[in-house]
């Protein structure tokens, strides 16, 4: 019986077989190429033997691995960091947690070495790719996020893409050549399918030299794979197909109508309302009643007319009570619903639209469209799976180091090969004019010389060399100076490559008086990596950004239940911190009825903490901390964060308590200076007291004696007054007693 032709796998290959087209080929055998001199492989086995043949040394002068190095350190010497911005004031204190999500899933995946090899091949390779996934194993079947590195050269996009970062591509596809077990291992759970794959390729397309041509070995060179064995094992073409689709969606809007419980209190509420009316109008009534009776006794009213008029308005007020309890159903039954939205696809709106209770809850709905990728996974022939990934961008995030505008970008090494070609062919061509002036060439007459002999002693110290009589001696052929001009050749490519990628000397520790001081420094960093961090902001980081975005989506689709993790301090490996997401509210029954921090239901916008991955010229950074210090704007707690003293936190520690018991002895100070006054200003006051008390006492004794004085004063007088009154009764008794004599 024939194999049914499996459709989607034979169009997946056809795609791929479209993608890698000349165009790509050409791409990647002209990176392939800079990465072979990155990894001095810069000779090609006819170019050895050429040489070989002409007696000129084989050797090279790598200048490209510093300036590859360089720059991997400043585009690699930190871990990126993003930050997290909550869209509403309920998102923003989940939005902070963000930032300790993708700092586990960097530190769960090993990032900083995946980041570091990306750069790497961004640098050699023009571009380098992280891609983001999930382990449904992980975690005991919860499942983590993780971040793997696929080769560049087995990335093939859509050649009509025009974005940077690939966002408009119609499709990527990853091509691997594995072994079947290896396969079966990395999916287990189709291997039945795996097993029945066929194997269409015996070795993955190589563009490299080949393993006789190269002095290093990459893995398109190994070619064969052995099974548990040691038996020839078949390879087979595995395949993963991201593609974008646009999908019809719908925003419907529909009310929620109560429960009967609710119905049953919008009832009592109504009946409560009601009965408040019915009273209020029966007083009424009352009243009305009684207003014409008085004026049917004044005449003014027919008793008929009265009992008409009473029968309109009780009908009235019967009619007025249904409206009422109508109007008042109404409105608490629209208090009680609460208009909801979902959103769901064109397809399911149709169904739900097509019953007829829920249709009429239907206040609105909104049609859009919306961006999906789809995967799917082959295996030679075989589809082994069709999924939709969460959000709408590819997780596969290309990091360029220079955008030609096609997904073909350029390389940091392919402007330099050129010129490492001109320093390896200067010093070729010097030492082989040293080899040939140390050792020289003669002219002879056949028969004049032993060749053999001359051959072994011609360049040995004082030999002698025998001439054959009736010939003349043999004559050395010197090497033709090269030119003075010549050997500025290899300093000026040297200087050439330098300017070419950016990265000088002073950069790699070549010293320079000029730059010791750490404004000289700080002015390096600043001038000399001005390039690089220019290729850092242009290409690297929104990469990075466009990575976090992409890590949001996913940890927001795996990460739903309660978890726990712990995130050791980047200042302090010895301290840990701890996150939870999705942490359950319990009502009183024990039913989780609420989440805190509920991290899959916020929403929040994704950013890179700019120059997060450059170093810090940390000997600069320090002395401008100390002349900050000693301008009082730091510190020295500030400075000594920033140092390699081992201990520094025991260091903070006790320069803190000596920081307390000095505050302690100041304050002691202050308190006994503050007493020492107290008892000065005590001392003057006894002092003046003396002196008040001194004066007093004169003027007790002042007053005193002028009392005296004014005491015995008041009495002599007093004794002179009564003296003259006696003297004045007595003369008054005397004359009183002559005037009685005379008569």
């Amino acid at each position: 019986m024939a194999k049914r032709v499996d459709k989607k796998a034979k169009r997946i290959k056809s795609l791929f077989d479209a993608l890698n087209d000349g165009v790509r080929q050409r791409w990647e055998t002209v990176n392939q190429k800079g990465h072979d001199f990155y990894l001095d492989n810069q000779l090609t086995q006819q170019e050895k033997e050429a040489l070989e043949d002409q007696g000129m040394p084989t050797f090279t002068v790598n200048r490209i691995i510093p300036v590859v190095e360089m720059l991997n350190y400043y585009a690699t010497s930190n871990s990126p960091r993003w930050q997290a911005v909550g869209v509403e004031q309920s998102d923003s204190d989940v939005a902070a947690l963000f930032a300790d999500v993708a700092d586990y899933v960097w530190n769960y995946s090993n990032g900083q070495t995946l980041y570091s090899n990306v750069v790497n091949d961004s640098i050699t390779k023009a571009i380098g790719f992280l891609q983001i996934c999930v382990d449904p194993n992980a975690d005991n079947g919860m499942g983590e996020v993780i971040i793997q590195q696929p080769d560049p050269f087995d990335v093939f996009v859509d050649p009509k893409s025009r974005d940077p970062l690939y966002r408009d591509a119609s499709h990527i596809i990853v091509r691997k050549v594995l072994p079947k077990t290896q396969l079966i291992n990395m999916y287990p759970e189709w291997e039945a399918k795996i097993k029945r794959a066929a194997h269409s390729v015996e070795s993955d397309q190589n563009f490299t030299k080949g393993i006789t041509d190269s002095n290093d070995f990459q893995y398109k060179d190994i070619a064969g794979s052995y099974d548990k064995e040691g038996r020839d094992e078949d390879l087979i073409e595995y395949f993963e197909c991201y593609e974008r689709e646009t999908t019809k969606y719908c925003n419907v809007f529909y009310q929620k109508l109560p429960s009967k419980e609710q119905m049953a209190e919008i009832k009592g509420k109504v009946d409560e309302q009601l009965k408040t009316a019915e009273q209020e109008m029966m007083v009424s009534m009352q009243e009305a009643a009684k207003s014409m009776q008085e004026q049917v006794e004044a005449g003014d009213m027919l008793q008929e007319r009265m009992q008409l008029e009473m029968e309109k308005l009780s009908k009235n007020n019967e009619a007025e009570l249904a409206n009422m309890q109508i109007q008042l159903m109404a409105e608490m039954q629209k208090q009680m619903s609460i208009v909801d939205n979902m959103i769901v696809t064109w397809e399911q709106y149709k169904i739900l639209k097509d019953d007829e209770e829920f249709a009429k809850t239907i206040v609105d709905h909104v049609v859009f469209h919306k961006p999906q990728v789809k995967l799917t996974k082959v295996s030679g022939d075989i589809t082994l799976d069709e999924t939709t990934l969460p959000g709408g961008h590819y997780p596969i995030i290309p990091f360029s180091y220079k955008w030609t505008g096609t997904p073909f970008p350029l390389s940091a090494v392919s402007p330099l090969v050129g010129k490492q070609r001109e320093i390896n062919k200067a010093h070729q061509l010097m030492i082989h004019n040293a080899s040939l002036g140390s050792s020289l060439r003669w002219i002879y007459h056949e028969g004049s010389v032993d060749t053999d002999y001359w051959e072994r002693f011609a360049t040995a110290p004082g030999a002698l060399l025998p001439v054959n009589q009736g010939y003349e001696p043999p004559k050395e052929i010197l090497p033709a100076q090269l030119s003075n001009a010549f050997y500025t050749i290899v300093d000026t490519g040297k200087s050439d490559m330098e300017y070419l990628a950016g990265i000088y000397s002073t950069s790699m520790g070549q010293s320079d008086p000029n730059t010791e001081t750490y404004r000289g420094l700080l002015a390096l960093d600043e001038y000399g990596t001005r390039r690089v961090k220019q290729w850092l902001k242009s290409s690297i980081e929104p990469a990075l950004k466009h990575m976090g975005e992409v890590v949001k989506d996913y940890t927001q689709s795996v990460y739903t239940a309660h978890k726990v993790f712990l995130l050791v301090q980047p200042n302090n490996i010895n301290e840990e911190k701890t996150v939870e997401l999705n942490v359950p509210i319990y009502n009183d029954y024990g039913q989780a009825i609420s989440k805190w921090n509920d991290y899959e239901a916020a929403k929040f916008d994704v950013r890179i903490v700019a120059g997060s991955t450059l170093p810090l010229n940390r000997w600069a950074y320090l002395a401008e901390l100390k002349e900050l210090m000693q301008l009082g704007v730091v510190d020295d707690i500030a400075v000594l964060a920033e140092t390699d003293i081992r201990n520094k936190e025991n260091i903070v520690k006790r320069k803190s308590l000596y920081s307390q018991l000095q505050s302690q002895v100041e304050e002691m100070d202050k308190t006994l200076q503050d007493k020492e006054g107290t008892i000065e200003t005590l001392e003057r006051q006894l002092v003046q007291a003396g002196i008040k008390n001194k004066i007093m006492q004169g003027n007790v004794e002042v007053s005193k004696a002028a009392q005296d004085a004014k005491s015995s004063y008041a009495r002599s007088a007093d004794k002179v007054k009564s003296e003259a009154d006696l003297q004045r009764r007595q003369m008054k008794l005397e004359s009183n007693a002559l005037n009685g004599k005379g008569e």
